[in-house]
C-alpha cells in the first residue's frame, strides 16, 4: 500500500501525543523562512521534516536508542519503501533525519539535512522552546530551568545559515530575558 504525505500527517498527529503535529508544522514554517535562498527538494524536506521525530512517539520508541536514529530506522524500513521516491531523495530525507538533533555534530551533507536540523534547532529556542520544555515536565521549575539552559548553551553557535542567525539571535535574547525573569521571581526557590 503506497501512502501519501496527508497519511504520514495524519499518523503524525494520531501518534504523535499532542505536541507531534505542532511541532511539524513550526518546523515546516522555520525551514521556509531560512531556506529561502538555499536550494533544496521541498517534498524531500517535507517528508524528512515529518517523520524526523517518530522514534519519540510511544509507538516507535525504543529504550536506549536515540530518538534521531529511530526515526531514520521507521522511514527506511516502514515509510520510505511505500512512497514513490528516487534513491537521492531516500538518501537524503534518511540523512535529514539521523542528523536533525542539536547534539549531533556531524557535518552533513545534503541542504535538507541542513535546514531540517536549524529549523529544529529553532524551534527548541525563544518562547516556543522554553514552554516545550516546561510541557515535558516534571512538575519541577528547577530541573525544568536547567534543561532550557542547556539547550540554549547547546544551541548558541551552532546556526549557520543567515537567516537563521538573525532569527536565533532574537529568540535567544528573548530566552536570556525569560530565565532572568525567572530568576528575579522565583527569589531562588524555584
Amino acid at each position: 500500500m503506497n501512502l501519501s504525505l496527508n497519511a504520514l500527517l495524519e499518523m503524525t498527529a494520531q501518534d504523535g501525543e499532542g505536541w507531534g503535529l505542532a511541532h511539524v508544522r513550526r518546523v515546516m514554517e522555520l525551514a521556509k523562512w531560512i531556506g529561502v535562498d538555499v536550494p533544496h527538494d521541498s517534498y524531500a524536506l517535507t517528508l524528512a521534516v515529518v517523520l524526523h521525530d517518530w522514534g519519540a512517539f510511544p509507538r516507535y520508541r525504543v529504550p536506549g536508542v536515540d530518538h534521531a536514529l529511530r526515526s531514520r530506522q521507521i522511514a527506511e524500513a516502514d515509510i520510505l519503501p511505500r512512497m514513490k521516491l528516487t534513491p537521492e531523495m531516500c538518501r537524503n530525507i534518511l540523512e535529514a533525519i539521523e542528523k536533525h538533533d542539536y547534539r549531533d555534530t556531524r557535518p552533513v551533507i545534503s541542504n535538507e539535512a541542513l535546514l531540517l536540523r536549524e529549523a529544529d534547532m529553532l524551534d527548541l529556542t525563544g518562547v516556543v522552546g522554553m514552554v516545550r520544555e516546561f510541557a515535558w515536565g516534571p512538575n519541577n521549575l528547577d530541573i525544568c530551568q536547567q534543561r532550557i539552559r542547556a539547550r540554549l548553551e547547546g544551541v548558541k553557535g551552532r546556526f549557520t545559515l543567515p537567516r537563521a542567525r538573525e532569527i536565533a539571535q532574537v529568540r535567544l535574547e528573548r530566552m536570556e530575558q525569560c530565565l532572568n525573569w525567572l530568576d528575579e521571581e522565583g527569589f531562588g526557590c524555584l
